[in-house]
């Protein structure tokens, strides 16, 4: 019976101690940076409302006589994290389990851990190197790999120096000639069939990322302000946000924001989320109006970041997928 074969764990024991590792020097690291840390709720009344992030979905049937309630398995911490921030807990880090809707495969699993924290007063910049620091502290003490060097670089630079465009002047009309140079089949309909973002994403995806972080770790900052409705946008080209991705060997390990800290910003900017997640035939999410309560009270300047500690394990241990490195993967789960 195929159930008979499936019920071994599918990591070695060798390798959920190397996670067990992990998870000891990430506390250590930021113990010995006076970061606290903190668990918030894995079940929350309100999902995400990014257009390429879907929520698993459930039903808190409720007490006697209460209605059921319509909840979602959280995609982050980020939202409950700010609310803490807001409430004044300072620097803080979180290291748990997410779960993200049709996501599986080498680098996917539909529930992962994820490290995310903030750091108060700081920019994206400024958490880059922290992170740098982090990741070259895992691999020097947890796997006994070398030190890795690092580099900051723009994502115009990076598209016009692997795509030969710029991302950010280039007309709707270049960016798909773009994409289409590089085998981008045209979508035949629904929103967004004909957006800059699109092409973007491909390019992205399919031309740049491959080419970066081969040896190094390669930070990639100010994204175009439309891939980024958690970030502030930069004070010297309302263009961009202040946001900011890791990759190392072709692989996104972070995504990082100086923080949004404006609640009607931030409130304009989920509803034209869903505005378009209605246009695409997506469903519409609720708004997390207790985020919008804490951004109102007053989130302190900061700078926050989530990264994949499965995939970074993986790339650790030189495995080809992600269920290499997970006890129970979702087709053992």
């Amino acid at each position: 019976m195929p159930h008979e074969q499936g019920w071994p764990p599918k990591a070695s024991l060798q390798t959920l101690r190397k996670r067990a590792a992990v998870y000891r020097w990430i506390r250590a690291f930021f113990d010995t940076r006076d970061v606290l840390e903190v668990d918030t709720p894995t079940l929350s009344r309100s999902g995400t409302t990014d257009r390429h992030i879907e929520s698993f979905s459930t039903e808190f049937l409720g007490t006697a006589g209460e209605p059921s309630q319509h909840c979602y398995l959280i995609t982050s911490p980020e939202f409950h994290m700010k609310r803490l921030l807001a409430a004044g807990a300072g620097d803080i880090y979180q290291l748990g389990t997410v779960f993200r809707q049709s996501e599986l495969g080498a680098q996917h699993n539909p529930e992962f851990t994820l490290l995310e924290w903030y750091r108060i007063g700081w920019d994206h910049h400024q958490l880059m190197t922290e992170v740098a620091a982090l990741i070259n502290g895992i691999f020097v003490n947890c796997a006994g790999h070398a030190m890795l060097d690092s580099e900051q670089l723009s994502y115009r630079a990076v598209f016009q120096q692997h795509a030969g465009i710029d991302p950010i002047t280039a007309s709707t009309e270049n960016l798909r000639a773009c994409a289409q140079q590089h085998g981008f089949v045209i979508p035949d309909q629904g929103q967004g069939a004909d957006s800059n973002d699109l092409y973007l994403d491909f390019l992205m995806s399919h031309v740049v990322q491959p080419r970066l972080g081969r040896q190094i770790l390669s930070f990639v900052y100010e994204y175009p302000a439309s891939q980024c409705s958690l970030a502030r946008l930069s004070d010297t080209d309302q263009r961009v946000a202040e946001r900011f991705e890791l990759f190392y060997q072709g692989v996104e390990l972070a995504n990082g924001f100086h923080e949004l800290t404006d609640a009607s910003q931030q409130q304009q900017r989920f509803e034209q989320d869903n505005a378009m997640r209605v246009a695409a035939g997506q469903a519409a999410v609720p708004v997390d109006l207790h985020l919008i309560a804490a951004l109102a009270s007053g989130l302190p300047n900061c700078a926050g970041v989530a990264v994949g500690i499965d995939r970074l394990l993986q790339l650790i241990l030189q495995e080809q997928g992600l269920d290499a490195v997970l006890a129970f993967p979702f087709d053992r789960a």
